[in-house]
């Protein structure tokens, strides 16, 4: 094992953005609820705002497993369109499924924030977070979800990744910083002690204390 928990996890990594102490214009987004944890204790150490960016993956209708793209926080939508213009998919499914999703993020969204309103990326560096990378596919979701909001840069941090993911993840971002890459690496899970699931109650109270 590598770590003892996420928040052990957080710590170490914040010790590798050091260069982002205090830094003005910048935000750390986590996707929840796994990578909470790991963000809480990078803002805290490091002076910065904390956040969640949830992100959804748009699944096609009667083969949910293949995403047609994504929508994240704000309504911000990602679509694949190679994937749309292979299975000639109408925009009004598109736009079905993603009201169905839409309602889902802003359910998780009061659940998490209460009525607070979400950090302005615009313009911003932003660190996102997760507790690890197998696939990617949500974090890969997320980056391009979140240039929709146009940020001035992205970093990625995550503790530990399977070294193709690390690499893939790498080419679509500003920065990345993934402190292992163990092999062979067959889920996030096998490289903490202790690895409970996050619950919402904790990502409310997180998100609570950081803000």
């Amino acid at each position: 094992m590598i770590f003892r928990d996420r928040s052990e996890a957080g710590k170490v990594l914040a010790a590798r953005l050091e260069a982002y102490r205090n830094m003005p214009n910048t935000v750390v987004l986590a996707l929840p609820r796994g990578g909470v944890p790991v963000a809480y204790e990078i803002g805290r150490r490091l002076g910065l705002p904390v956040d969640v960016f949830i992100v959804r993956k748009l699944g096609v209708p009667g083969q949910e497993e293949l995403a047609m793209g994504a929508i994240a926080s704000g309504g911000v939508r990602y679509i694949n369109e190679d994937v749309i213009s292979q299975l000639g998919i109408p925009e009004q499914t598109i736009d079905a499924v993603s009201r169905r999703e839409v309602r889902e993020i802003e359910a998780r969204e009061l659940a998490y924030r209460s009525h607070r309103p979400p950090l302005n990326v615009r313009g911003k560096t932003v660190i996102l977070v997760d507790d690890g990378l197998a696939t990617g596919s949500t974090m890969l979701a997320a980056i391009a979800a979140l240039r929709q909001n146009a940020p001035e840069k992205i970093t990625v941090a995550v503790p530990l990744a399977a070294r193709e993911t690390c690499s893939r993840v790498s080419r679509v971002v500003d920065e990345i910083v993934c402190l292992k890459m163990p092999e062979p690496f067959y889920a996030v899970g096998q490289w903490y002690v202790s690895f409970p699931q996050t619950t919402d109650e904790e990502v409310r109270d997180l998100l609570s204390r950081a803000a």
